[in-house]
């Protein structure tokens, strides 16, 4: 008997089986929702049947609530209603899940009296990542089966859960390895015959360990003091000592404050906008195949690329001018691999085989039948240019030809070689085995086929692939190398760089700018200043003072020991020799030191960042404002619960950003100026968000 399009309900017997079928993801939307509660009164009303059994068609059960209805009116079944209702129903439920339950898929499962997993499956509750907590009863069915720390700690991770996992927690009751309908009758039928024993969740009786959970308020008071709903999980886990009715009050009065804060609409956002970011022309083409990649430079970066490509199945070739290079590169590689393998995210079985993947070479010519050549060498046009010249002759037609450059003109790469349609530019972030940000550098002749196959690595390397047109820095060092000035102004007007990175951590970034610099190496900057120094406009104030008299003394940072903190114990600390070099240039520049309060220094800082952003969009080097927003979420360390710099731009407002600008510009007029699109937005009375339709 069919409910209504995506739920139906058979009778087998004394057994009703209710089948969810709402492709691709199965999501729990008002329709699933709304067949899957009239199957259940349907069930409930039938004197012969004594069992029902939940399980869902195609790939996965439930995976989720459908997100799209967060913003909309609510939807009647609600689902923490219909979640009771299965736990309360008078015939026993068992639900057979399979592929992935997450979120209000599991406390479906969750409201159910038995739980049957099927091999392969992972369980979890994401809602964290979206800035919300389990409000179907999550926080308070999850601790009733495995206890409140294990509880606490899939509810906080977000993670997903193996099957082998779940069964020893006894968040499910049985591993099958049958089909989904296939185990619902064998289950259902068990239950019949007495082998398996249901229970209700709600009467189950949990002991509220308060120094444990006062244990995990502290820590997150620390480490998450910025976030809302980490501790609304606690407060509402704590709560699941209490009658169940008592506890799902509490749990819906935590979700509403969660679901009403703007760190929610942030992680939606950024939620959404990952998946936006593949919504491109060049998704719709089809990719030329790759197999085996080349990786020129057994560098930082040569070796995360490499190792990236290894653990998504590819081959690959790494090349370097040397043997003594090379061979610390691939033993490198090995202990990437080995990390992998220790942290759980590779089997030994893939490890051995990524390894017979992986040749080394100090000759180019060995690159000669590979798909794609990921050029990594460092940031020198002139060598950059030998190699693609070479390039060029050795690979075979159609191979694309790729630079991992972070701030060079790829189109002088392109226009060196006879094939400038097969150059492309891959932009990693280091270190690449780790960072997700891939940008796809589509230069003035690529084609569109080699476009598409750009996109298509990023994908099979689990990768967020953001097109970006060519400039200096293209989206995200462009505007970086834009908005840190801002940090280098504030500290030569008047405030330190420990107030500089404590403002913006207390903003949401792990890493203040200072610290940020000290990780990546000063003489990084230091170069680029340099490149830029003979067409920098005499108009505009330099902002390397401070910096190039580090790099001067040799203070790269942390890799030397001493940058703008020293690193000589386990404890990093301010190194008090750069508040007498601060002093020194304010006194050459004739300054007079001012106080900047916290929001202030994270006003100016934003405001810049959003400036450099909006004329990015207005160059078209960006396509859209959540192209920049998934670039500066995924590369450079911008607080997803803020969305990202174009979503946190609409939160301020046009006119407002506007005042900001024409404020700071009374001070240097050069630096601080409007762009034409934000005060054509001001006029319209538009958002960022509008210019992603």
């Amino acid at each position: 008997m069919q409910i209504n399009d995506v739920v139906s309900i058979e009778t087998l017997s004394h057994i009703a089986l209710i089948c969810l079928n709402n492709p691709p993801v199965n999501a729990a939307s008002q329709a699933l929702r709304y067949g899957l509660q009239q199957a259940i009164s349907i069930a409930n009303t039938n004197d012969a049947i004594r069992v029902i059994a939940i399980y869902g068609a195609g790939r996965t059960f439930v995976a989720g609530a459908d997100i799209k209805e967060f913003d909309g009116p609510p939807l009647e079944p609600m689902l923490p209603e219909l979640v009771n209702e299965i736990e309360e129903s008078e015939t026993p439920v068992v639900v057979i899940l399979h592929g992935t339950a997450l979120g209000g898929g599991l406390e479906i499962a969750l409201g159910g009296h038995v739980r049957v997993g099927l091999k392969g499956l992972k369980v979890g509750l994401p809602e964290i990542n979206l800035g919300l907590l389990p409000g179907a009863g999550g926080t308070q069915r999850t601790p009733r089966l495995i206890g409140i720390p294990a509880a606490l700690d899939m509810i906080l991770s977000g993670r997903h859960v193996p099957a082998n996992e779940a069964l020893e927690l006894g968040l499910i009751d049985r591993l099958s390895d049958e089909i989904p309908r296939d185990a619902a009758i064998g289950a259902a039928k068990d239950i019949l015959s007495g082998v398996l024993m249901p229970r209700r969740t709600g009467e189950i009786l949990v002991k509220a360990d308060h120094s444990y959970l006062d244990k995990m308020k502290a820590t997150l008071l620390r480490t998450h003091a910025h976030l809302v709903s980490p501790h609304k999980c606690v407060e509402a886990v704590r709560a699941s000592s209490l009658k169940l009715s008592e506890g799902l009050k509490l749990e819906k009065r935590a979700f509403a404050e969660s679901m009403s804060t703007p760190q929610r609409a942030g992680l939606i956002h950024a939620f959404f906008g990952e998946r936006a970011a593949r919504n491109i022309p060049e998704a719709k083409i089809s990719p030329l195949d790759l197999a085996h990649i080349g990786v020129v430079g057994a560098g930082t970066m040569g070796i995360g690329i490499a190792t990236t490509c290894l653990l998504s199945g590819l081959e690959v070739t790494l090349v370097e001018a040397s043997q003594e290079p090379l061979e610390i590169g691939i033993a490198t590689i090995h202990k990437n691999l080995e990390g992998a393998v220790k942290r759980g995210k590779l089997s030994r079985e893939k490890f051995n085989s990524s390894l017979k993947c992986l040749t080394g070479n100090t000759d180019l010519a060995s690159l000669n039948q590979v798909d794609m050549v990921i050029e990594a060498v460092f940031e020198d046009m002139d060598v950059k240019k030998d190699i693609f010249f070479k390039l060029d002759k050795i690979c075979k037609t159609g191979a694309v030809l790729a630079s991992n450059t972070s701030y060079l003109d790829i189109n002088e790469l392109a226009d060196i070689t006879s094939r400038p349609q097969d150059v492309i530019g891959l932009h990693f972030f280091s270190p690449a085995h780790v960072m997700r940000l891939i940008e796809v550098i589509v230069c003035e002749k690529t084609n569109e086929t080699v476009s598409a196959t750009g996109f298509a690595l990023a994908k099979r390397l689990r990768k967020v692939g953001v097109k970006s047109g060519v400039c200096d820095g293209f989206i995200g060092n462009r505007i970086l190398s834009h908005y840190r000035k801002t940090a280098a102004y504030l500290v030569l007007d008047g405030s330190s760089p420990q107030e500089v990175d404590q403002a913006l951590e207390a903003f949401g970034f792990a890493m203040g700018p200072h610290k940020v610099t000290d990780l990546a190496g000063l003489d990084i900057d230091w170069l680029t200043r340099r490149r830029k120094a003979p067409t920098r406009s005499k108009e505009e104030r330099y902002s390397g003072d401070v910096a190039d008299r580090l790099c001067e003394n040799g203070w790269f940072g942390r890799k030397a020991g001493k940058g703008y903190y020293l690193y000589e114990t386990a404890d990093m600390t301010p190194n008090p020799k750069v508040n007498e070099i601060i002093e020194a240039e304010r006194n050459r520049a004739g300054l007079s030191p001012k106080t900047f309060s916290v929001g202030e220094i994270i006003d100016r800082y934003m405001t810049a960042m959003i400036s450099e952003a909006t004329r990015v969009l207005e160059d078209k080097i960006a396509a859209r404002p959540l192209d920049i927003d998934m670039v500066l979420l995924f590369g450079y360390g911008f607080p997803r619960h803020r969305g990202g710099p174009m979503h946190y731009a609409d939160t301020i407002g046009a006119t407002k950003l506007i005042e900001h600008i024409e404020k700071y510009a009374q001070e240097d007029s050069y630096y601080w100026r409007v762009p034409n699109l934000l005060r054509d937005m001001a006029k319209d009375g538009k958002t960022f968000a509008d210019l992603n339709r």
